[in-house]
């Protein structure tokens, strides 16, 4: 059940959806200071910290019983399995992408996606474009390939990080959970890898966490911070999802990538040449395409329910 639609659930909603991607934008920074801690090291301790504080706010909110009931269906047990592993595999990638110096096409894979979840409507769900819904897929596929051919290769990045979120947002709305809950047993299915990556990285001296006995580092607490990290914005989404409409949340969705791009050009002078800004500015154009084409057509549904 959505709340009432009044001006203070809407302010609310604006401001927990700007938050929420403000922290995906400037997410690049945090992971940047702990740029020696290794990708898998990371999230690790993402899974581990992020699990530890969704079972204080859900122990402290409505309780665990919407996510046992969910759990206790195989079926569903197994989408939200598999939704882990996606989950997990997008984490991975963007933490190394940024720690390695590809920021900026982890920015491409954020503003490919939601022209990726519009192709997976059609293969997937049957659905039928609208004639610029299609330009602005063309536009996006166009652009993907001229980044190609600039790189000498396929963006993985940008793919593997449009394509595992696109595929879990799928299955998420597939889950009748809330956020909360849902992140609580995605973070239940990670976690004992994680522990189990974790304790052969201490056993084997590897480790980067804790240097002997005394107080937690800064990069310990960095590396504590984590499941702050993953879980805040994730739940401010939340918020902002139940309170926003579709095409607001479309607009607020650009935040992210668009903040994530300016600190890869301006603050960490990864280049951008000639060809790599026609790619970006092909993308771009397909996305004002595809948002133009959901203004309209959700005025259109609205002017039909006045």
């Amino acid at each position: 059940m959505h709340p009432p639609a009044t001006r203070e659930n809407s302010r609310l909603g604006v401001f927990a959806g700007l938050t929420a991607y403000l922290i995906w934008g400037l997410v690049p920074i945090f992971f940047k200071r702990i740029a020696e801690v290794p990708a898998d090291e990371i999230i690790a301790h993402r899974v581990v910290w992020a699990m530890v504080l969704m079972t204080a706010v859900i122990g402290f909110g409505r309780g665990f019983a919407d996510a046992w009931r969910v759990a206790r269906i195989p079926a569903q047990l197994a989408r939200i399995a598999l939704a882990s592993a996606l989950v997990i595999s997008n984490w991975l990638v963007f933490v190394w992408g940024v720690n390695n110096g590809h920021i900026l096409e982890t920015s491409l894979g954020y503003f490919i996606l939601p022209l990726f979840n519009v192709a997976l409507g059609v293969l997937l769900l049957k659905e039928r474009l609208r004639p610029l819904q299609w330009l602005a897929v063309l536009l996006a596929a166009i652009g993907v390939a001229i980044e190609a051919a600039r790189a000498g290769g396929l963006p993985w990045i940008a793919l593997v990080l449009a394509g595992t979120f696109g595929i879990y947002g799928l299955l998420r709305k597939q889950l009748p959970l809330d956020a909360a809950s849902g992140l609580f047993l995605e973070t239940v299915c990670m976690t004992p890898l994680a522990l189990a990556w974790l304790a052969w990285l201490t056993i084997s001296g590897q480790s980067h966490f804790g240097g002997g006995p005394g107080l937690l580092t800064g990069r310990d607490l960095m590396l504590v911070a984590t499941g702050p990290v993953t879980a805040v914005p994730l739940l401010l989404f939340a918020v902002a999802a139940r309170r926003l409409q579709l095409n607001m949340m479309g607009f607020l969705q650009y935040l992210a990538p668009s903040i994530t791009f300016l600190l890869a050009v301006f603050v960490y002078d990864e280049p951008l040449n000639l060809t790599r800004t026609l790619a970006f500015a092909t993308i771009w154009t397909g996305l004002a395409v595809y948002s133009f084409d959901l203004f309209r057509s959700t005025g259109a549904r609205t002017a039909v329910v006045a």
